[in-house]
């Protein structure tokens, strides 16, 4: 039986009637489209991390996309964001025709270095963007003191935090708005595509509203361009309220199952997750490094072990953003990290027994690679 990265099938099997549930009630409300369910979830999600607002969306990308609309970023403008993402972060700013600017990594934690911000800001500057990647919040403070000095927006992109804390703050709560992901495999995820932006300005919610369904505020009046369609889909919704009900019991498993890798993979010579004085981890994926990742991973596949890497390729060494004029070496830390990390299996429904046989294939392989 081969054994991944992430699956859901144990999960859904626990949860399918409460899930099935869901995609009836919907059915049954005589409202497909921006109906209770989004409108619930939206309230129930902005209360989880109190704040004003949430605006469902289709999915992550956009989330980050019309964010950064919202908070009137566009063309000429750049935004400070890291190459250590998942490309969706930069491409949304892309797509607002904004220039994404990149600052190295903390070699430790592979999250934005903040002490690098400062030089990158500019006359151009009109957003922070950082990534609370993997399952940890950046360092905000130097970040909020930057943004009141310059007059910048702050976005976070929380698409792998969900329920993180830092200095016992949720993760989209430290900026002006924040963007979510829905994607089935994230912490709080769906059974498709999802996103949100959360925010406590009123200005920048009614944006959002108005950005997410053709610039309209009234059926049929564009009052804002450029609109989208970007809709939460109720179904989602509906799977999603359900779930947030769960969100603080799925991060307790998933730190069970970080516990366990520490016990082990000690002395294996495999770095383990660093988590960040001051945060509360919830292990969206659990990201290793070793000098001979890619040996280690190639013996692996042997034992029908399936891992992945998070991320191989530095978005600023893409050929779609080669027109951003990054040189190889440019980000050093992130160019080495990519080489030697790659995640272990992390999800809520992983078995005891599952997890100890990764442990100790891998435990064996890393001692005769």
């Amino acid at each position: 039986m081969t054994t991944y990265v992430w699956d859901y099938l144990e999960e859904y099997e626990k949860e399918r009637d409460d899930i099935l549930d869901a995609i009836d009630s919907v059915f049954r409300s005589g409202q497909l489209v921006l109906g209770r369910s989004v409108r619930g979830f939206e309230e129930e999600f902005a209360a989880y991390h109190g704040v004003a607002h949430c605006t469902g969306v289709d999915n992550g990308t956009n989330a980050i996309k019309l964010g950064l609309q919202a908070l009137g970023v566009g063309h000429g403008d750049e935004v400070i964001t890291v190459s250590n993402t998942a490309a969706p972060t930069v491409v949304a700013i892309n797509a607002v025709g904004a220039k994404p600017v990149f600052v190295d990594v903390d070699p430790e934690t592979y999250l934005m270095d903040t002490d690098q911000v400062a030089a990158a800001v500019n006359e151009f500057t009109a957003c922070l963007l950082p990534v609370h990647l993997y399952g940890q919040c950046v360092d905000m403070d130097p970040l909020a003191r930057l943004a009141a000095q310059h007059g910048l927006a702050i976005l976070e992109d929380c698409a792998q935090s969900h329920g993180a804390r830092r200095a016992g703050r949720l993760a989209g709560t430290m900026g002006d708005a924040a963007g979510f992901s829905f994607y089935p495999t994230k912490v709080l995820g769906a059974y498709g595509d999802g996103g949100a932006v959360i925010t406590s300005s009123d200005e920048t919610q009614r944006s959002l509203k108005r950005l997410r369904y053709y610039g309209m505020e009234e059926r049929y009046y564009v009052v804002q361009t450029p609109g989208h369609n970007a809709r939460l889909d109720e179904v989602h919704a509906e799977i999603l309220r359900r779930k947030l009900c769960r969100l603080d019991a799925y991060i307790e498993r998933r730190r069970a199952v970080a516990a366990r890798y520490v016990d082990g993979l000690a002395g294996t010579g495999i770095v383990l997750p660093k988590v960040a004085p001051g945060n509360d981890h919830v292990y969206y994926v659990y990201v290793v490094r070793h000098p001979r990742r890619d040996a280690i991973l190639d013996a692996l596949r042997a034992y029908d072990i399936q891992l992945n890497i998070s991320y191989p390729w530095p978005v600023h060494t893409m050929s779609g953003f080669a027109h951003l004029g990054y040189a190889t070496g440019s980000l050093p830390v992130t160019e080495a990290a990519a080489k030697e990390i790659f995640s272990l299996p992390m999800y809520p429904s992983l078995s005891p027994d599952t997890q100890n046989r990764v442990i100790e294939v891998v435990r064996n392989v890393v001692a005769e690679v």
